[in-house]
């Protein structure tokens, strides 16, 4: 072959390899886990997924609180150690951070007077009577069914399952109760939005886009640390900032109902799950930060809103009045947090603790805790599913417990409404 035509077909095969080799390249990575433009880079000083706070919005704060309520506050329900990280004097408050060299000061309400506190939702003394028959009338209503349930059910651990017994999976339990509750509060007059209406993730993130940020807080660690890092932070960081993000900007909403059941440890084999004999009760709050919490700028920021928002005295109003309504209505005894645990007893079946929803959503928020799923009643009741009426469940006459559940929370925010509202 002439030396001329086989210097073509070399070049030609050269570049062939090239290409192969370039889209071999592109393939690797295209498969493998990538930023993703909205995952911020990881900062010590801010909570997992967290953002650099705008202290500006802070100034709309001047007036609203006394030095006294300020300090107050994050006193009795905030802090659970002393305070390191804002400069409080006679005039204002200021926050620590080293992100942000201009940090306003947040000037205090001298004297008597007091500017309203801006906020988008409105506490029950601040609405208009009610028509009759309607005491949630015009109360913006969104219900949180807490987890995803699905097929992300055992990624969550929140499924054990018997032999070929019905699976117990919280999400989906959560999911059930809402679309009960939500007819019932509407016959009541409130608006009722569900921050999650189906068994998928409201964040569009997943946890193969979360890997890097994973791994670089992980440096050197095994791979399937990092990628159980990356599961963890997908639901329960991203899928809580993505619904806070929807409660904030677009429900915007008068209170937030958390649903939730509780649960003792089970073991390690959801398959074969231990049983406890406990069952209990109880409501959180937002409060009681802990040392390394309050360290991270943005939790400073967002907990800024809630004290001068007022949020903790409406909620806490709030959350009496269902907490009596549960625990008449179940039966249940209220749950005791054990000592040295980061909360704060506010009352009866009540505490604060530093939840990444009741922190980020900013309006009040009730997290309820009812029933145990793996004490042998509950997962008998589980089993029996949804249905009208009482039955025999377990040894004796029951409703079904999602409409057990629905009942209590529907007599506990009438009787709220009832009592708060402005009358004619």
């Amino acid at each position: 072959m002439p030396s001329s035509l086989r210097k073509p077909s070399i070049l030609c095969s050269l570049g062939a390899a090239l290409v192969i080799g370039c889209i071999y390249l592109w393939l690797q990575r295209s498969s493998g886990p990538a930023d993703d433009p909205s995952v911020p880079d990881p900062d010590p000083r801010l909570a997992d997924l967290g953002k650099a706070p705008d202290w500006s919005a802070l100034k709309q704060y001047d007036g609203v609180l006394s030095k006294d309520e300020f300090e107050s506050a994050l006193k009795d329900i905030y802090l659970l150690g002393p305070n390191r990280h804002f400069n409080i004097n006679e005039e204002g408050v200021k926050v620590a951070s080293t992100i942000s060299q201009s940090v306003p000061r947040v000037d205090f309400a001298q004297g008597k007077n007091r500017s309203p506190p801006p906020r988008y939702w409105r506490p029950a003394s601040e609405l208009p009577p009610a028509p009759e028959g309607q005491p949630l009338n015009g109360v913006r209503i969104a219900i949180d069914p807490g987890h995803i349930g699905g097929e992300w059910a055992r990624m969550e651990e929140r499924w054990y399952q018997i032999d070929e017994t019905r699976p117990v999976t919280e999400g989906d339990m959560t999911l059930l109760t809402a679309k009960l509750l939500a007819p019932g509060l509407e016959s009541l007059g409130a608006t009722v939005t569900l921050v999650r209406s189906s068994r998928n993730p409201v964040t569009e993130l997943r946890p193969g886009d979360l890997q890097n940020y994973a791994g670089r807080l992980l440096s050197g660690a095994p791979e399937e640390k990092i990628v159980s890092l990356s599961e963890r932070m997908f639901y329960r960081t991203a899928e809580i900032r993505a619904r806070a993000s929807l409660v904030n900007n677009t429900i915007r909403p008068d209170i937030v109902l958390c649903l939730h059941f509780n649960a003792e440890d089970w073991g390690p084999q959801p398959d074969k799950p231990r049983f406890s004999p406990r069952n209990h009760f109880h409501i959180i709050l937002h409060g009681a930060y802990l040392d390394s919490e309050i360290a991270h700028e943005d939790e400073r920021f967002e907990l800024m809103h809630k004290i001068f928002q007022g949020t903790h005295e409406e909620e806490a109003a709030l959350a009496g009045v269902l907490a009596s309504s549960f625990l008449e209505a179940t039966g249940l005894p209220a749950y005791l947090y054990s000592i040295g645990r980061p909360t704060k007893r506010v009352g009866p079946a009540l505490w604060a603790r530093n939840l990444l929803a009741n922190r980020l959503y900013q309006c009040p928020v009730l997290f309820f805790e009812p029933y145990v799923m793996n004490n042998q009643e509950v997962y008998e009741r589980i089993q029996s599913g949804d249905y009208e009426g009482k039955r025999e469940v377990a040894g004796s006459i029951k409703k079904s417990i999602y409409r057990e559940y629905r009942d209590a929370i529907l007599t506990g925010l009438k009787t709220y409404y009832e009592s708060r509202r402005a009358s004619e």
